[in-house]
């Protein structure tokens, strides 16, 4: 198969975002009395976007909805404030992206983050010339695995979906892919590990960026 276009996650693909994640949420916990994580645990708790991760963080006797909506809001502006302290892109990772804009390869970007962080970590840490497209989340119904913004995406870069690679490092990704009728690749450096990838759909596993050249 000959692939033209590469549609990637961002959080735990592109970019190491996990320790700002774990800081901003463990602070709004600490403030409030509530018991932290270490930033491990948070590998498991991204994803599925800044709600369902407030709503894993607290402890099960506060997941209410009055008390997720809460605290959501009190971690998304912290988050907002943060969202680029420590945050980096992977080694390797931009190296790959200068040569798969070079070989004129379309490339977008696709997250569950909330789409004013999605864009501001991206277009700040990341070549944004490069990108077709870039998305986050705006509307709950629209959260990946649900495939509509990645085939829309596809469709907007004037790429059949089988001539599509789809690049993450969790189980959601991967059911993306599939869903969407892409090639799943999985990544290992993420927040995530192969057992998980290969379950969910991943078609070829990667321990570095350079490896998905092999793809090309």
């Amino acid at each position: 198969m000959s692939f033209k276009g590469i549609i990637f996650d961002l959080d735990g693909t592109l970019l190491d975002t996990i320790e700002d994640i774990a800081d901003s949420m463990n602070r709004v916990l600490s403030e409030n009395n509530l018991p932290i994580h270490d930033t491990e645990a948070y590998r498991l708790f991204v994803g599925s976007g800044i709600r369902n991760l407030v709503k894993q963080a607290l402890p099960k006797a506060h997941r209410d909805e009055a008390t997720i909506r809460a605290y959501f809001e009190t971690m998304y502006r912290r988050y907002k404030e943060n969202c680029v302290n420590k945050t980096r892109p992977y080694d390797g990772v931009t190296d790959l992206l200068d040569e798969l804009a070079a070989r004129d390869l379309k490339l977008a970007i696709l997250s569950n983050k909330a789409d004013e962080m999605t864009q501001y970590t991206a277009r700040t840490l990341l070549p944004e010339e490069y990108f077709t497209i870039i998305a986050g989340l705006t509307d709950e119904s629209l959260k990946k695995p649900n495939p509509q913004k990645a085939l829309q995406m596809s469709q907007e870069m004037g790429i059949d979906p089988k001539e599509m690679i789809y690049v993450g490092d969790t189980d959601v990704d991967m059911q993306t892919a599939n869903n969407a009728g892409m090639y799943a690749v999985g990544v290992l450096w993420g927040f995530r590990g192969e057992e998980e990838l290969r379950a969910n759909g991943a078609k070829k596993t990667v321990a570095h960026p350079s490896e998905l050249m092999a793809l090309l």
